[in-house]
């Protein structure tokens, strides 16, 4: 029976926009497109998870226009456990604005909204989260108290204090970053990366097109992408958490873990937002056998 995995973050509605630049201080850029659509970081794992055939429990802060948006009944849609969820009772859904260039570059702005009062909140133990953007008081929290930790500070790392990052760490199973991201966790804590290897089981860091490479102790795995015509990138490592996470809990080979985590995010970028053409376990899998071989074979 699969293990409850809870996913900590942000439920949002994101407005992706496709722009000709990202603009600077004092410039403007062109708008091609834009869309909405009602996810989020943490959601985006959960639904990912949930149609894939596991279980996902969703833990974030929602406002008070949560369910007149519709955001509550497409969750329920795709069987997420909505128990933890706090209702903020002064304050909208949060919003993520992306901006995404013709080089597929980007850059996000957000409004907190309900999730500014994440710090306020208490969380109760959890077997295995995920913790994914969110706030990093509560994530220190819920990090302490959890059984196992995965954590991917994403974009937020830049609102982390340095004793929040090093508690958070310090109860890391898994660690995401990308190779941005890896370099700032470094400098923050004043460890080297030789050092977070080996107080970490296991850190992922990806590298947009060339893959993602995983580490265990002295060991390391290099995982490619799984070619496809990519639409939109939003989404894509969100997929892969949640498709890695997932095949972890299984207790697949941690290179199976990456591969199959580089499948799931093949089929989040092959249309326009986040959780659009998410694929269920046998979807997952077609794709996968065509590309690495046997899935059986592999656990």
């Amino acid at each position: 029976m699969d293990r409850i995995i809870s996913v900590v973050g942000h439920t949002a509605l994101d407005y992706i926009v496709d722009v000709e630049n990202i603009a600077g201080k004092n410039e403007s850029s062109p708008v091609i497109d834009y869309e909405e659509y009602p996810w989020g970081g943490a959601a985006n794992i959960a639904v990912a998870i949930a149609k894939l055939g596991g279980k996902s429990q969703l833990i974030s802060p929602v406002g008070t226009d949560f369910s007149s948006s519709g955001y509550e009944k497409l969750l329920k849609e795709a069987y997420v456990d909505l128990s933890r969820l706090y209702t903020i009772e002064d304050r909208k859904i949060s919003k993520a604005f992306i901006f995404t260039d013709r080089e597929d570059n980007q850059t996000t702005y957000f409004y907190w909204g309900a999730s500014s009062k994440f710090k306020e909140l208490e969380p109760e133990p959890v077997d295995f989260v995920h913790l994914a953007t969110a706030d990093c008081v509560y994530n220190a929290k819920i990090a302490q108290i959890a059984g196992f930790v995965s954590f991917d500070p994403g974009q937020d790392l830049v609102t982390y204090s340095k004793e929040n990052l090093e508690t958070i760490l310090a109860h890391t199973d898994i660690l995401f970053a990308n190779k941005h991201e890896i370099k700032r966790v470094s400098e923050m804590t004043g460890k080297s990366f030789s050092e977070l290897r080996d107080m970490i089981d296991v850190i992922v860091v990806t590298y947009d097109a060339e893959g993602s490479i995983i580490y265990r102790g002295g060991d390391q795995w290099s995982i490619p992408v799984v070619s496809v015509k990519a639409l939109d990138p939003t989404g894509a490592g969100d997929a892969y958490r949640a498709g890695f996470l997932l095949a972890y809990t299984r207790e697949y080979s941690l290179p199976t873990c990456g591969k199959i985590g580089s499948t799931v995010a093949s089929f989040a970028v092959q249309s326009r937002g986040c959780q659009t053409s998410l694929p269920t376990w046998e979807e997952m899998k077609s794709r996968y056998e065509a590309s690495f071989g046997n899935l059986g074979a592999e656990i």
